[in-house]
Formats: structure tokens, sequence, C-alpha cells
């Protein structure tokens, strides 16, 4: 299949011109929190957070005839938020299983 002239180039700009995906990061004090890190390094460096809810859901799976549903096991969901003042937005942290889900802005 022949291109038109000048397809390469523009799709390149446009490759270049979206938005990369990148996970949030906060500022705690003189650090910088990010996803990648472990919850109990997130806790060193910003400490507690404001508020904290935790759920427990079940997790399913298909049966061993393949018709129907079976429960597997339980996951653990916390939503950890800290205030970070009126200045910046709070961040709200997922943390399942003991480990760091995702960072995000949420309410002021």
């Amino acid at each position: 299949m022949k291109r038109p002239h000048g397809f390469l180039p523009a799709l390149v700009l446009l490759a270049l011109s979206a938005p990369a995906a990148h996970p949030e990061s906060f500022r705690c004090g003189r650090w910088i929190a990010s996803p990648d890190m472990s919850v109990d390094e997130l806790l060193e460096k910003c400490g507690e957070p404001t508020s904290k809810t935790v759920s427990v859901e079940d997790v399913w799976g298909p049966t061993a005839a393949g018709k129907g549903r079976v429960k597997v096991g339980e996951t653990t969901i916390e939503t950890w938020t800290y205030d970070r003042g009126s200045q910046s937005a709070a961040m709200v942290v997922t943390i399942v299983d003991g480990r760091i889900k995702s960072m995000e802005r949420g309410e002021s």
C-alpha cells in the first residue's frame, strides 16, 4: 500500500503531541510521593493520612465446570486521603492488598 507523501511525518508529529500517561506524584514536605513506592515508604515520607477508608471485597472466578462463579478469595481496598492545605488539591491514594495502586488529585 502506497501512503501519501507526508503521512509518516504527520504520524510522528501526532505521536509526539499526544500527552504521555504519567502516574501522579505529589510533594510531601521535602519528599516526592509516587505510586511506585511501598506503603511503608509512603507512611515514612508523608505520615498518616488525614482520612482512611477500608473495604474488603470478594474475588470471584469460574467454577471447575465453567458454569457459574465461585468465591476464590478476598481483596482489601484502602483509600487514603492526604489533605495538603488550601493551596493544593488533596492526594488520594488507593492501596489494594497492601500495594499502592494509584495516586490521584482529589478535592481541594
